[in-house]
């Protein structure tokens, strides 16, 4: 199947990327303990230099809000993770088949 370039100017169709993207089963969460996660967290006098990398379309299951952001493993963090910032809750996220969501 060839692979075609869109015209320049051309409007992306953002609304059938929605619609795609609302036939994707959700995630499932499991809320982890942050002390286990990030290293440092203990410490409440020190800041955490953590790099997010955008936020996904689940919504805390905690606080119920959205905004939860994707956080990879970094010199600070042990294993990749969603990160609630309303909360400070961390989550690792499997699909419905159990296979892990935030491995690569």
């Amino acid at each position: 199947m060839p692979f075609h370039l869109p015209e320049p100017g051309a409007v992306p169709d953002l609304a059938g990327a929605r619609r795609r993207n609302e036939n994707v089963a959700p995630l499932i969460l499991t809320e982890l303990n942050p002390l286990l996660v990030v290293d440092g967290m203990a410490d409440d006098k020190q800041p955490l230099d953590l790099t997010t990398f955008g936020n996904v379309r689940e919504v805390c299951p905690k606080c119920r809000h959205g905004g939860l952001k994707l956080v990879l493993r970094q010199s600070s963090v042990r294993m990749a993770h969603l990160f609630c910032a309303d909360c400070a809750s961390c989550f690792d996220a499997q699909y419905a088949d159990g296979a892990p969501a935030l491995t690569i």
